[in-house]
This record gives C-alpha cells, sequence and structure tokens, in this order.
C-alpha cells in the first residue's frame, strides 16, 4: 500500500506532466498566430505571354522546371533566349549548370510568398 507522500508525489508528476504537454501545444500556435504568408514583391507569372517570357520576367530567381521527360530541375534563371534557357547552381548539384530547350519545358514552379513573422 502506497503512503499519502508516495500518491502526492505521483500526483505531483502527473500535473507537471500535462502543464508541460499543455505549454508545448500552445506554443506553435501563438507562434504561427504572428506568422503570415505574404507575397515576394515582383513575382508573378503572365499568362497570356509565352514561356519563354514568363521564364525572363524571373531572371535572377530560383525556379524548378518539369521537363516532358518528367525530369524535373530546379536552379536560378540565368539567361533567356529564344529557344533556350540556362539554369545555374541546380539543387543536389550546385556545381553544375542547365542548358534546356524552352519547348521541353511542360511546367514551370516558383515561390510567389514566403512567410513573414
Amino acid at each position: 500500500m502506497k503512503t499519502r507522500v508516495e500518491r502526492t508525489g505521483v500526483l505531483g508528476i502527473c500535473l507537471v506532466g500535462l502543464l508541460c504537454a499543455g505549454l508545448l501545444l500552445a506554443l506553435p500556435a501563438g507562434v504561427c498566430a504572428k506568422a503570415k504568408l505574404v507575397p515576394i514583391e515582383g513575382m508573378s507569372y503572365q499568362v497570356g505571354a509565352s514561356l519563354g517570357d514568363n521564364l525572363k520576367a524571373l531572371a535572377g530567381k530560383k525556379v524548378s522546371v518539369t521537363l516532358d521527360s518528367g525530369n524535373t530541375l530546379t536552379g536560378i534563371v540565368k539567361e533567356v533566349g529564344d529557344h533556350l534557357v540556362h539554369l545555374e547552381k541546380l539543387d543536389g548539384k550546385e556545381y553544375y549548370d542547365a542548358l534546356i530547350r524552352i519547348e521541353r519545358i511542360d511546367a514551370l514552379e516558383a515561390r510567389f510568398r514566403e512567410l513573414q513573422r
């Protein structure tokens, strides 16, 4: 049979555990409430323009291009010509660049919003 002191100690440990769990659950909610998504200035797609024109508007920005083969390359748009786009500093291959035929691109992705705290 447990003594009153042992039962009080177990109860105290349970209360401290519940208090810590409550703090852990409440903390992220408070942090997220202060953060908000804001648009990145100058980022937009021009749906009436060609893919090449959209790539030109994203020069210097990080983009992901999905090719008609299904492969995806992510890098910084360095230069865009009439038929080719030069991506530099490829993700996972920082010492490599890619020269891609624009007509082989099926999709273009770019980051348009960021979290502001």
